[in-house]
């Protein structure tokens, strides 16, 4: 697939190295996009969306910095926009899964929670949205789980990805004067090697959903190019639940 709607635009993708975060990365460059992606392990993995992305003939750059470090995570808005001349699109979507019963849940790991999945967004967003100019676009991937709980043990993970919601609405708030949207993503079940369609836990999943099969990451990357491209300058605010109607 190849189109031009974001020729000459540049985006970064925190957690681009793998999953939903690589098939936005993929799916921005082939709409024409040059991508920066970060990471946090695997450098073999971000390096080979680098390079596929460059066999496209877009730009393309992977930077190491972890959700967990504020710093790191404000340095990597600022390297992707210098390596790649402008900042156009944000698209936050590294993130961590930490599910148990309130009884044994750690604040260590509630803690950690907030930082990855909610601290972070808010940091790039706020480095992004200094550097973007009128027709930016920040794209954030929370989860079905922000809007409905379906099972125990998702105090942490649902709390963050509820605050990604709000925190979203109140930029598209603050960034709409200045022509710069701000949309999140909801997705449920996307089959990934975090959590995949023949898993151990896939058929419960399947049973929630009007559509019982797991997403494909290609559906949820599609629905992000769309919201950061030029059919959807009016649209901000938000939430976009994909989910097979699990939520329904």
């Amino acid at each position: 697939m190849t189109s031009t709607k974001l020729q000459g635009k540049t985006a970064l993708v925190t957690g681009g190295s793998r999953g939903i975060g690589a098939a936005i990365a993929r799916r921005l460059a082939a709409e024409g996009a040059d991508v920066a992606i970060t990471y946090v392990n695997g450098a073999e993995k971000a390096e080979a969306v680098v390079a596929e992305i460059r066999a496209g003939g877009r730009r393309a750059l992977a930077i190491k910095a972890d959700n967990r470090d504020a710093d790191a995570v404000e340095r990597s808005v600022k390297e992707a926009t210098k390596a790649l001349g402008r900042l156009d699109i944000l698209v936050n979507s590294a993130g961590i899964w930490r599910a148990e019963p309130l009884d044994s849940l750690s604040l260590a790991d509630f803690d950690e929670s907030i930082e990855v999945n909610l601290r972070a967004p808010f940091v790039a967003s706020k480095a992004a949205a200094a550097l973007m100019g009128e027709g930016g676009s920040i794209i954030s991937i929370s989860s079905n789980l922000a809007d409905r709980i379906t099972d125990p043990g998702l105090a942490a993970y649902s709390a963050s990805k509820a605050g990604l919601v709000g925190l979203t609405k109140a930029l598209a708030r603050d960034l709409g004067p200045r022509g710069i949207t701000a949309n999140v993503v909801n997705p449920g079940s996307t089959d990934t090697d975090m959590n995949p369609a023949d898993g151990p836990h896939a058929e419960h999943q399947r049973q929630k959903m009007a559509t019982p099969r797991f997403g494909d990451v290609a559906e949820i990357a599609g629905l992000v190019a769309w919201l950061a491209g030029p059919e959807s300058r009016f649209v901000t605010g938000s939430a976009f639940t994909i989910d097979g109607g699990a939520n329904t």
